[in-house]
C-alpha cells in the first residue's frame, strides 16, 4: 500500500479530490426532498425521517414491524465509498426490544424486454404471441432517487422513491405497509414509451453482507426444503405457494407474488419455477439474494408475456411477510392468504370449475392400446388431476375433452365410443362428494370457440357428412344427434336442456365473438349462457384481472338479453406437482346438495341458467349477496321504490381495496366505488349500501383486494 501511495501521480490525486468534491457539492445542491403532503398519521403507520433515513413502523398484533430506508443512497459515491443498499434494516419491536432481522438489503428488478406483435388479429388483446422466440433484452433496475413521497389512505401508507428505472422503463419504487399485520408490498411502477413492448419481470432482494442462514420453501412434493445460504450460484426454485423464505438467526422474511395477477396465462400449468435464490442471480444482482420470477419460456407453447402499451404505468409487485419466527412458522402464515391454495366452503353453495383439456379419455384409449387391455391401467385408476381438484376442495369439475383438431371430423362410428368412454369414466371417478362432468369445447357451426354442458350424458356427432337424420336411435347408445348447422345446435340444446357459452370471448379462437353472432337466434336463446371469465391477456397497468370479460359481460347485458359468465380455467394436463392455483378461479353455485352422477345434474344447469353464481379467485369469499333480497342473477322489481338496499357478507385474507357496484341504463355504464382501505388482513363484515337504481336496467358487484384478487356477482335485472 505504501508503494502504491508513493507512485500516485499528484495530478491524479488532484483529479480525485475535485471529483469527490464535485459529487459532494452536487448532492448538497440537489437535496432530496421528502414530501409528506399526502400522508396522515391516522392511518396507523408511523413514518418519520432524520434526513438520512426514513422509517416505517406499523402494528402487528402485540409487535411493531419496521423498515428503515436510506434517503440518499447515492450521496458521496466514490470507488472507495460505493452505493449503499436502499434498505438499512428490517425488523420487529417486541416488549420494547428492537430486533433487527435483516440489514443492508438492495431491492432488485430485472426486466426481460421483448416485442409484442400487433400485426396479429387481436392487437394488444393477444394470446397467440411468442416474444421469447424473438430477440429480447434484459435490463437491471437502477435507483437514482430524485424525490421521496409519503402517502396514506385508510389503514395503509406508502413510501415512494422517485427515480427508479430499468432500461427504457422509468418511474417509482413503492413500498406499502398494511397496519395491523406483518404484510408489506414492494412495487415497481414504471412506464415505457417504446411500442410495441411485451415484458416479464423478476424481483427480490440482494445483499453483500449476507446474514441469511437458510432459504426455505415447500417443494412440489409438499416437503419442506432448507438450503444453506452459501456461495452457490442462484437457481430457480419450484415451490408450493409461490414463496421462498429467507431465515436468519433472529427471524424470517417470505417473498411471494400476487397469487393470480403475477402468472401470465399459459396453456400448461406446470411448475416452471416462480421463485429464485442464491448468489449473483442472472449475473445481474450482486451478492446473495432471493425473490420471485416469471419464467421466460413457460410451457414453450404460446407464452405471450405481459403487454405494456406506451405510457401505461406497469405495476410490478411482490409481497413480503416478516416476523421474528422460524421460516416454517412464517410459511404457515403466508399459506393463510390463499387458504392453503384451497377454496373454502360456503353454506348453500357448491364449488364448480370449468374448461379443462386434460384429455383423460384419449389418453386412456392410447394407454389401453399400448397395454393391449380393456382394463383401467394403474395410472388411470385415481388420476392425478382428480386428486389435485379434491385437494383444492373443488366439488364439481366440467371437462373440455377431445380438444384436438381432428375431433370435429370424426365419423359417428369413431366418435360414439369415445363419448361412451368419457361418460363412463366421469361416472367412475365421481363420488358422493365429487362430481366430474363430461363436456367439450365443441367449436363447430356457431363461429368462434364455445363450451357445451348437458344435464346428463348426451350422444351427438359434430358433423353430419353422412347425412344421417337429426336424431335416431343407435344400438348401444340410444338417442344420437347429428348436427350440421346453427339451427341444429340450437334445436339439440333446447331438446336436451343443455347450455352453451363462448370460451375465452374476444380472444384466441374467439376473437370477434360473441359480437359477430349477437343477432342470431341461438345467442338470444336462454340456452346461450354467456361467457367464461379468465385473466387473459395481462396488462399490469390495470388494477384488475380479467377486464376483457367484465367488459364483455356488461356489453352482453346492454345488448338486451340476460347473460352471465362462469369462471373458466382453460388449461391442459394437470399433475400433482403443477402450479394450478395461480391459474384457477372458482364458481360458487347455489345448490342445496351435490347431485349424483347416475341421477343427472340438471339442478346445476338450472342454477347456472338463473345466474345464481358467485365467481371468486378464492381469497375473497362472498357468503351472501342481495339487492332488496334478490340474489345474484335474479330479477329486481322496483315498482315505485327508487332506492334499494344492497347487502354483501364478505370474508377475506389480503386487505381489501374497493367494492365496485356497476349499473347500466342499457346504454352507459356507471361505477360506484366504495373505498375499503380501512380493512385489514383476515377480516369479515357485512357491507350495506343504499342505491338509487331509478332508470337502471341491471346491477352487479365486484370486490377487489390489494393483490388483484376478486369476487364478483352476475347482473341482477331490473324491471
Amino acid at each position: 500500500m505504501e508503494l502504491f501511495n508513493a507512485s500516485i501521480n499528484k495530478h491524479v490525486l488532484l483529479f480525485m479530490s475535485i471529483f469527490v468534491f464535485s459529487l459532494t457539492a452536487q448532492s448538497q445542491k440537489n437535496k432530496i426532498t421528502i414530501d409528506y403532503s399526502d400522508y396522515k398519521t391516522s392511518c396507523g403507520v408511523e413514518i418519520s425521517d432524520n434526513g438520512d433515513l426514513i422509517t416505517a413502523k406499523w402494528t402487528h398484533g402485540s409487535k411493531t414491524n419496521f423498515v428503515s430506508f436510506r434517503v440518499r443512497p447515492l450521496k458521496k459515491i466514490t470507488w472507495m465509498n460505493p452505493q449503499k443498499p436502499l434498505i438499512k434494516s428490517v425488523g420487529v419491536i417486541e416488549d420494547g426490544k428492537m430486533i433487527e432481522l435483516f440489514e443492508n438489503l438492495q431491492p432488485e428488478y430485472a426486466l426481460f424486454l421483448g416485442e409484442r406483435s400487433l400485426e396479429k388479429r387481436d392487437g394488444w388483446q393477444v394470446f397467440f404471441d411468442y416474444p421469447y422466440l424473438r430477440s429480447y433484452d434484459i435490463q437491471k433496475s437502477i435507483l437514482d432517487t430524485k424525490k421521496v413521497k409519503v402517502s396514506s389512505t385508510g389503514h395503509r401508507a406508502t413510501i415512494s422513491f422517485v427515480g427508479f428505472k430499468a432500461g427504457e422503463f422509468q418511474g417509482d419504487l413503492n413500498f406499502t405497509f398494511y397496519n395491523n399485520g406483518a404484510l408489506m408490498k414492494m412495487e415497481a411502477a414504471m412506464s415505457t414509451n417504446e411500442n410495441p413492448r411485451a415484458y416479464l419481470y423478476h424481483a427480490g432482494f440482494s445483499t453483500l453482507e449476507n446474514n441469511v442462514e437458510n432459504i426455505v420453501w415447500q417443494n412440489t412434493q409438499d416437503e419442506i426444503e432448507k438450503q444453506l445460504a452459501n456461495d452457490d450460484f442462484a437457481t430457480p426454485k419450484r415451490t408450493r405457494f409461490r414463496a421462498v423464505i429467507a431465515e436468519t438467526e433472529l427471524g424470517s422474511m417470505a417473498t411471494f407474488p400476487s397469487p393470480h395477477r403475477f402468472l401470465p396465462p399459459l396453456d400448461g400449468v406446470g411448475n416452471y419455477g416462480y421463485n429464485w435464490s442464491g448468489q449473483n442471480y442472472l449475473d445481474l444482482f450482486n451478492g446473495y439474494g432471493w425473490g420471485v420470477r416469471q419464467p421466460v419460456f413457460g410451457d414453450k407453447r404460446q407464452v405471450p408475456w405481459i403487454s405494456a402499451p406506451p405510457t401505461t404505468i406497469q405495476k410490478m409487485d411482490m409481497f413480503l411477510y416478516f416476523d421474528n419466527k422460524k421460516a416454517d412458522a412464517v410459511l404457515n402464515e403466508v399459506k393463510k392468504y390463499t387458504h392453503n391454495d384451497q377454496f373454502v366452503d360456503v353454506p348453500g353453495y357448491k364449488k364448480m370449475t370449468s374448461h379443462f383439456h386434460v384429455e383423460h379419455t384419449l389418453n386412456l384409449v392410447d394407454k389401453q392400446k399400448e397395454l393391449n387391455t380393456t382394463a383401467i391401467p394403474d395410472d388411470f385408476v385415481n388420476p392425478e388431476f382428480v386428486q389435485f381438484f379434491k385437494k383444492m376442495g373443488v366439488d364439481i369439475v366440467h371437462l373440455g375433452e377431445f380438444h384436438t383438431g381432428g375431433t370435429p371430423k370424426l365419423t359417428r362410428e369413431k366418435r360414439l365410443p369415445l363419448l361412451k368412454l368419457m361418460n363412463s369414466e366421469c361416472e367412475r371417478l365421481s363420488t358422493d362428494d365429487f362430481l366430474l362432468l363430461p363436456g367439450e369445447e365443441a367449436n363447430v357451426h356457431l363461429g368462434g370457440h364455445w363450451m357445451a354442458l348437458f344435464p346428463k350424458p348426451v350422444y351427438w356427432v359434430l358433423n353430419n357428412k353422412e347425412e344421417k337424420p337429426f336424431v335416431e336411435d343407435v344400438k348401444g347408445y340410444g338417442k344420437v344427434y347429428h348436427v350440421s348447422s346453427q339451427d341444429d345446435i340450437l334445436k339439440l340444446f333446447e331438446k336436451e336442456n343443455g347450455l352453451i357459452w363462448v370460451a375465452h370471448g374476444r380472444i384466441k379462437g374467439s376473437a370477434g365473438y360473441p359480437d359477430k353472432y349477437m343477432d342470431q337466434d341461438f345467442y338470444k336463446s336462454d340456452r346461450y349462457l354467456g361467457g367464461g371469465w379468465k385473466n387473459m391477456p395481462v396488462d399490469l397497468s390495470d388494477d384488475k384481472i380479467g377486464s376483457r370479460v367484465f367488459t364483455l359481460l356488461d356489453n352482453m347485458n346492454d345488448w338486451g338479453h340476460k347473460k352471465y359468465v362462469l369462471g373458466e380455467v382453460d388449461v391442459f394436463d394437470i399433475e400433482n406437482d403443477y402450479e394450478l392455483y395461480g391459474a384457477m378461479n372458482i364458481n360458487y353455485v347455489k345448490l342445496g346438495k351435490l347431485p349424483r352422477f347416475k341421477e343427472g345434474w340438471k339442478p346445476i344447469l338450472e342454477t347456472l341458467s338463473s345466474g345464481n353464481i358467485i365467481v371468486s379467485t378464492g381469497e375473497i369469499v362472498l357468503k351472501n349477496f342481495t339487492v332488496n333480497s334478490v340474489e345474484s342473477g335474479g330479477v329486481l322489481k322496483l315498482r315505485n321504490a327508487k332506492r334499494v338496499e344492497l347487502k354483501a357478507e364478505l370474508s377475506w385474507t389480503f386487505p381489501l381495496r374497493v367494492i365496485e357496484i356497476i349499473t347500466s341504463d342499457g346504454k352507459s355504464i356507471d361505477r360506484l366505488k366504495i373505498d375499503l382501505s380501512k380493512t385489514d388482513a383476515f377480516g369479515s363484515k357485512e357491507f350495506v349500501k343504499e342505491l338509487n337504481l331509478n332508470g337502471k336496467k341491471w346491477v352487479r358487484m365486484e370486490v377487489w383486494d390489494v393483490a388483484g384478487n376478486v369476487t364478483f356477482t352476475q347482473p341482477i335485472s331490473i324491471e
